[in-house]
């Protein structure tokens, strides 16, 4: 297998997932704009995941055991950040009856949020 065109895959997945989460935050569909970024960070990790294991990526979507499994070392910040990430992945698929991440989905928040999916998207993109 040809595990840098695997690579390449990925990233250009990433880089699709976070520029259509821009997209979501400038149409104002916060909750969408947070599940998409969610998921460049997901792919990121899946590009460094095949770059180093040489293997296929696992079918998991926690980015936490993502980046551990992809032999990344993270700090605890780090680690909460790709908690809080994941977070976005559940509550935008599987919302509760009140809509409560919905309604917790501001401008202010999403902003903020999509600001630490970015930083740790460059970190990411860094280790490539």
């Amino acid at each position: 297998m040809n595990w840098e065109k695997v690579r390449d895959f990925w990233i250009e997945e990433a880089d699709e997932a976070l520029s259509v989460a821009g997209h979501l935050f400038d149409k104002e569909d916060f909750s969408y704009s947070l599940f998409f970024g969610h998921l460049a960070v997901e792919k990121l990790l899946k590009a460094i995941y095949v770059t180093r294991k040489r293997e296929q990526a696992p079918y998991i979507h926690h980015l936490k055991r993502l980046a551990e499994d992809a032999g990344l070392s993270l700090t605890s910040e780090q680690a909460d950040e790709l908690l809080r990430i994941s977070s976005f992945n559940l509550e935008s698929r599987y919302p509760d009856e009140k809509r409560t991440f919905r309604k917790k989905c501001t401008y202010e928040y999403t902003k903020a949020e999509l600001e630490k999916i970015r930083t740790i998207y460059q970190w990411l993109k860094s280790i490539l």
